[in-house]
């Protein structure tokens, strides 16, 4: 599988698929440990009572930071690789930043979501690396809008510089 990701990033052009992901169900457990992880307890993602019977979505909400926190996961799903991958011999990902990112509709509790990753740009930085800009999307199943859109800007480092 490593050997089919590495082939995939060499071969990939801008605007090619790099991958989608599996679904995602974002559970009212990993919101609460998410509120609990950065001391945020916002009633609108951690009570659902609250939620319901005064915030402006009905239940409870993923945070935004929440569902962006998922990136990694998904890219690695999509790619069909994972975080046990052997640097040497597959190179690896380093996390650049995001040059846009939007939050554009909230993620409902129990709502399933996916991420879409396509090439938007490719270049060789200063150390030789491959620098990689990648339009990400976070669907919600059955939503017509996106809970995010980004352009995501990893580093590949490949297996010769790992």
């Amino acid at each position: 599988m490593a050997d089919q990701r590495k082939s995939a990033i060499a071969t990939a052009q801008t605007g090619d698929l790099l991958g989608v992901s599996e679904w995602v169900t974002i559970t009212q457990q990993m919101i609460d440990s998410f509120s609990r992880a950065t001391l945020d307890d916002d009633p609108m993602h951690t009570d659902p009572v609250w939620a319901a019977e005064k915030g402006p979505f009905g239940k409870t909400v993923s945070y935004g930071f929440l569902t962006m926190s998922l990136l990694t996961h998904l890219m690695h799903d999509a790619m069909q690789e994972g975080p046990a991958c052997e640097p040497e011999q597959t190179g690896y990902f380093l996390n650049f930043g995001f040059d846009r990112l939007r939050l554009v509709a909230p993620v409902p509790v129990d709502s399933r979501v996916r991420g879409e990753f396509r090439l938007a740009t490719r270049s060789r930085d200063e150390a030789g690396r491959i620098r990689l800009g990648v339009d990400v999307v976070i669907e919600i199943e059955g939503a017509g809008r996106p809970a995010l859109s980004a352009l995501w800007v990893v580093v590949w480092v490949p297996p010769e510089q790992a």
